[in-house]
């Protein structure tokens, strides 16, 4: 087990968490001496009943024993929701941290599964691993998104796409929250498998690369099952509204269905149709 990790995931975390509580929602006074935005580590250990060092030592990533009892009234005082509270008890408590599989690990989708995407013809799939490498589709996706089967397996990361792809910056009218949802999503995996050194990896690549994503990473948000509200400024198709539903498959392989599911009163299934059928008879 990588406890280092898990322990500096942790305080980067509580940090982000109480950074953005306003003093004043809970009757501190804003003042002027606060050096930084939110909470103080002592009025967040006032709000949850525990001393001011052993939250000091818990933001800071030390070894110490935190009970589930203890981390409610830690979640509480920082108005964590239920995504937030299952991230910090998989972060602050070892062994929750789950065992990992293999990277080189292959996945493979089963027929019923690759039946259900298929048939989702007009809703848009795309099926991915707790890396969020994106392993399966539907032929919905390529139209709307991008042609999969034309990008290499290595580089077929949703995270890595969204901030390196022009393709997907021109389409979602509200690129931030499209990629937040699935950067939350992706943190729910990282509180999960933090021991697993590809996640470190992966983080240094992209907050290398892309300052956006160092922001929007800082920020801390987490969701297990996000859903969102999308607007595609589509090439071809012009206003498409999707709602972002996304499912987790039942077994050992992390596998997540990300639906684009067509907003009622749009026109936006009839537009997919179109694109799909001049495909055909092209």
């Amino acid at each position: 087990m990588n406890s280092t990790a898990r322990l500096q995931a942790l305080s980067v975390f509580l940090k982000s968490q109480r950074a953005k509580i306003s003093p004043e929602s809970f009757g501190f006074p804003a003042g002027t001496r606060r050096r930084t935005p939110g909470l103080r580590r002592e009025e967040v250990a006032q709000l949850a009943g525990v001393s001011t060092t052993w939250y000091t030592w818990l933001e800071q990533g030390r070894d110490i024993q935190a009970s589930p009892s203890v981390l409610d009234c830690v979640a509480g005082a920082l108005k964590m929701n239920a995504d937030e509270r299952k991230y910090l008890y998989s972060l602050a408590i070892e062994d929750g941290s789950a065992a990992y599989a293999p990277e080189s690990q292959t996945l493979r989708i089963s027929p019923s599964l690759q039946k259900i995407i298929t048939g989702l013809e007009h809703c848009p799939v795309i099926v991915s691993d707790r890396m969020c490498n994106i392993v399966g589709w539907n032929q919905a996706a390529c139209h709307v998104f991008l042609d999969f089967d034309r990008i290499p397996p290595e580089e077929r990361n949703m995270i890595r796409l969204l901030f390196s792809r022009r393709e997907f910056r021109r389409l979602a009218v509200n690129w931030e929250q499209f990629a937040s949802g699935f950067l939350s999503m992706f943190r729910s995996y990282y509180g999960r498998y933090v021991s697993d050194e590809w996640y470190e990896r992966f983080l240094g690549e992209m907050t290398e690369a892309y300052p956006e994503f160092r922001s929007m990473w800082e920020h801390g948000q987490v969701s297990y099952a996000p859903e969102v509200h999308l607007e595609f400024r589509h090439a071809k198709a012009g206003k498409m509204v999707y709602e972002l539903t996304s499912l987790s498959v039942s077994g050992q392989d992390d596998l997540r269905l990300s639906i684009y599911t067509p907003a009622p009163d749009t026109p936006t299934e009839s537009k997919l149709r179109r694109l799909m059928e001049e495909e055909i008879f092209s």
